[in-house]
């Protein structure tokens, strides 16, 4: 194919013509293979008379067929032609079409340098010297550097020459910045490369006659403040914040390189290092003691500060320093707290937070820190007051006496909510959920106003995120944690309902536009104050039902991956307002919900555990509504029966025949009814036997694994053994007779080990002193630490109220012949909690025996002497469990 015929075909592809488009890629998949075709794409992409979209389009695909088709092997054909001319053209072309290019380049040079492009590091060191040809020589640069040494001896130096050169320029053109911008990636990549090396013996030998230099005359100097953060501190503090507290900045921050590498080369290689630096350090801080006002070496110090708190893992279970931290911090910490110099002041907070955990001796300097930090939160300079709300959480945290913190607390509240109108930064809500955690029912005075300022910063936070591109990572981040916050708030309260009205219009504004794909971003944390709000308000509002079609139409549209935590508010929507759900036909809550969850089962595209939560709706369905929904008996029952037949999982598997369980508890003569009328009902009773004899290979069983689902089990199958004898033939009652009676010994087992497993963890805990830091560590294992692994967003409290409300996560059982046994200890709350499963089924049978005594005869005398023991156990312990039961209810009454 001539370049011509390229050039159309090419143009061809981009046809909003289906069958034009679909030709033209059919042509271009045949020929892509021919010589030359590689070099006409190139020429057609470096062609300034061509159209734009042909020549991107060329470029993608040139791209996308060397990432594939590229390799050292292949035969040479057009690839040395490819070599010679690509480094002239990338810097002829526009910004769009060089990105394409520029990961071409990538690619080959991978694969062909040096061996088959010896003349590549030539052309590179040349061009750094050609002012025309600076932005060519730099992209490749960047890329593979390999033989480093070499590379590295050519280029740096003539990197930094023409870095000098650039900088001066004022209002330089783009193609200056992004001049500027590629120089500072090759070195910063340097830096991390520094830390790379620590880890990797053979390099680090090749460092180590160096590391001094390294260490204290490149790193440490990037590590103290300097006139840039000056700057920025003067002319735009709120700026200063944002970077300091921005994991995006942090990722091309040299600082937080010099950081990385100073923990990385103290944690791998701290024998001959940790010594050494923090001697370093040391000497720093006497100098800065020696020093009069006028010379003290104040960034320095600063520095210093830094790689003091950098380093506090380490040197707080690393002797003989921890043994001197206390000291360290009232000579050298504590007196920054009243510097003249701003960023001290911070420097000194934020140290302080670190160390804010250490066993002090005394009392009054753990007391002195923290007033001071907590001063901090009025100074003048924001980022100060930053930093010191950032080192609060630390000292609440630690705090064992709260009346150092419970005076003050409306004042501190105060100074709070001040900064949130200041600052947009989820690290000022961590603190006040810090806060709001640590004093509990405390703060139900303070709630209301709590979550008002919490709604009011979190509509601040949106409204700059989408004003501002620049913004809107930080901006979402701490409306993430503005509601994250109010969760914690809720919980707190959690036994005042009467609190949650008053809440609840606050509230109601940012959960009706956040329910919506507008809260996409933010929706988990959305559905967890939905079910705080559903759980524990006395009654659910009419307000608090019109969320419920848009969670409805957001699980039919686009909000799939949050099934399982929709699950939880449309739980108790139906549970706990079970009236309006059966009554109100506008809208339909009954229909709506069957829409959803049929559109789901019967999706041939989801995965099994896409539809988990479906089965667990229909139960919650049933369970509440005893007597009201006979209608929807056959509907759910022909969804479950036909997405049964599908389901691979066995966890699936299991909560489907519950719903078949649960319709039994139901209703045992209509559901039978419909399983007969279905034609399924020996099919589905079949593999129901099936599954509760299968074990695995530990001898454990592989289905209905919790207490729960053996409960639901035993009620069902219960429930079939009170239907008269023209319902269930003589052969079928043995089976399911016997079949409940090993289930029911099962779960009886199962109870008895869960609480045996709660009072020993129970023991476990009072005889846990969480406070005391393990004192045993040696100075200089290797050590590598999760604590702050637990800073991550999750939603903890969404996961005890799905706990409180009976849904354990689900667990994939992928590897059926593990031996790793379900265990579960919720307690589910459902109308199920009042029925005991031993006590209904003697109930049960002793109902036969009483309405139809030969039936029962027959019954017990097909029972061999193992089952009949089974049954006169079971018996025994239902008579236990009644007295326990009223034992319980009456300590109950006694209690109120």
């Amino acid at each position: 194919m001539d370049l011509q015929s390229l050039a159309v075909v090419l143009r061809a592809a981009l046809s909003h013509v289906p069958e034009e488009r679909k030709a033209a890629e059919a042509s271009l998949t045949q020929f892509q293979y021919t010589p030359q075709h590689l070099v006409r794409l190139l020429q057609i992409i470096v062609d300034g008379n061509c159209d734009m979209a042909v020549r991107q389009f060329a470029s993608i695909h040139f791209k996308n067929f060397v990432a594939k088709n590229w390799s050292p092997t292949d035969p040479e054909s057009d690839k040395s032609m490819v070599r010679e001319n690509i480094l002239g053209f990338v810097t002829q072309l526009p910004p769009l079409l060089r990105a394409q290019l520029g990961e071409s380049i990538k690619t080959l040079i991978l694969a062909d340098y040096p061996e088959q492009w010896p003349s590549l590091l030539p052309w590179v060191t040349h061009n750094l010297e050609s002012q025309d040809q600076i932005f060519g020589a730099l992209f490749k640069s960047e890329d593979e550097r390999i033989p480093l040494y070499q590379i590295v001896e050519e280029c740096f130096p003539r990197l930094l020459n023409i870095l000098r050169n650039l900088v001066p320029i004022s209002n330089p053109p783009i193609e200056v910045a992004d001049l500027i911008k590629l120089i500072c990636k090759i070195f910063w990549s340097s830096i991390y490369c520094i830390v790379s090396i620590v880890t990797k013996n053979s390099m680090y030998q090749l460092m180590q006659p160096q590391i001094d230099i390294i260490l204290f005359e490149i790193i440490f100097p990037l590590m103290c403040f300097n006139d840039s953060d000056q700057m920025l501190w003067d002319e735009d503090p709120h700026e200063y914040v944002r970077k300091g507290y921005d994991i995006i900045e942090d990722l091309y921050s040299p600082r937080t390189a010099a950081m990385d590498f100073v923990s990385e080369l103290v944690r791998k290689r701290g024998k001959s290092n940790l010594q050494k630096f923090i001697h370093f350090i040391v000497e720093i801080f006497m100098r800065y003691n020696e020093a009069s006002i006028e010379v003290k070496p104040y960034r320095q110090k600063d520095g210093a500060l830094l790689a003091i708190g950098t380093l506090c893992d380490r040197l707080k279970q690393t002797e003989p320093y921890k043994a001197e931290l206390e000291r360290m911090l009232v000579q050298h910490v504590f007196p920054e707290f009243s510097s003249h110099i701003g960023h001290l002041r911070a420097k000194a907070a934020w140290v302080a937070g670190q160390y804010a955990h250490i066993n002090f001796s005394d009392q009054n300097n753990f007391r002195k820190a923290m007033h001071c930090v907590i001063s901090g939160l009025r100074d003048p300079e924001l980022p100060v007051r930053v930093d010191s709300v950032f080192a609060l959480r630390s000292f609440v945290e630690a705090c064992k006496d709260l009346d150092e913190i419970r005076p003050i607390l409306p004042q501190l509240l105060d100074e709070f909510f001040k900064l949130m109108s200041e600052v947009e930064n989820e690290d000022l809500v961590f603190t006040l959920e810090t806060i709001v955690d640590k004093f509990g029912e405390e703060m139900a005075p303070y709630a209301l106003g709590l979550c008002q300022s919490l709604a009011a910063a979190f509509w601040r936070c949106m409204a700059s995120s989408e004003a501002d591109e620049e913004v809107e990572d930080t901006g979402a981040l701490a409306a993430v944690g503005c509601l994250r916050a109010i969760s914690t708030i809720l919980e707190s309260i959690s036994s005042l309902p009467h609190l949650f009205p008053q809440i609840e219009p606050t509230l109601l504004p940012i959960l009706r536009r956040m329910l919506t794909s507008d809260g996409q971003d933010v929706y988990e944390e959305v559905l967890e104050i939905v079910s705080y709000m559903t759980f524990y308000s006395p009654t659910i509002s009419l307000e608090m039902w019109g969320l419920w079609p848009l969670m409805m139409e957001a699980l039919n549209d686009w909000a799939i991956d949050f099934f399982e935590n929709i699950l939880v508010p449309l739980d108790n929507y139906i549970s706990r307002g079970t009236d309006q759900f059966i009554a109100c036909k506008d809208p339909d809550y009954q229909q709506s919900l069957w829409r959803a969850l049929s559109s789901i089962m019967t999706d041939q595209n989801m995965e099994d555990s896409d539809i988990i939560p479906a089965p667990k709706l229909i139960e919650v369905v049933f369970q509440n509504c005893k007597g009201q929904v006979d209608h929807w008996i056959e509907p759910y029952l022909r969804l479950t029966i036909d997405q049964l037949r599908r389901a691979v999982k066995p966890y699936l598997k299991s909560l489907l025949v519950q719903v078949i369980a649960n319709t039994l508890y139901y209703n045992p003569s209509l559901t039978l009814g419909t399983l007969h009328k279905l034609g399924v009902a020996t099919e589905i009773f079949n593999l129901w036997f099936g599954m509760l004899q299968q074990v695995k290979k530990s001898g454990i069983r592989a289905n209905f694994k919790r207490e729960h689902d053996k409960k639901v089990c035993c009620l069902g199958l219960t429930s079939l053994i009170s239907l008269p004898a023209n319902h269930i033939p003589p052969e079928a009652l043995e089976r399911i007779f016997k079949a409940t009676l090993e289930l029911l010994v099962s779960y009886k087992d199962q109870v008895a080990e869960s609480k045996r497993e709660n009072e020993a963890a129970a023991e476990d805990l009072d005889g846990f002193d969480g406070d005391e830091e393990d004192e045993d560590i040696e100075s200089d294992k290797e050590m590598g630490y999760d604590d702050e692994d637990g800073d991550e967003v999750s939603s903890v409290n969404l996961q005890k109220l799905r706990e409180a409300r009976g849904f354990q996560p689900h667990y994939d059982d992928d590897d059926d012949d593990s031996d790793d046994d379900f265990s579960d200890d919720e307690e589910l709350q459902s109308p199920i909690d009042e029925v005991d499963p031993f006590i209904f089924f003697v109930d049960t049978i002793q109902a036969m025996q009483a309405s139809d005594p030969a039936r029962f005869q027959s019954l017990m005398q097909t029972l061999d002497f193992r089952y009949q023991a089974l049954a006169n156990g079971l018996a025994q312990h239902a008579e236990e469990r009644k007295v326990e039961i009223e034992k319980e209810k009456l300590e109950k009454a006694n209690a109120q």
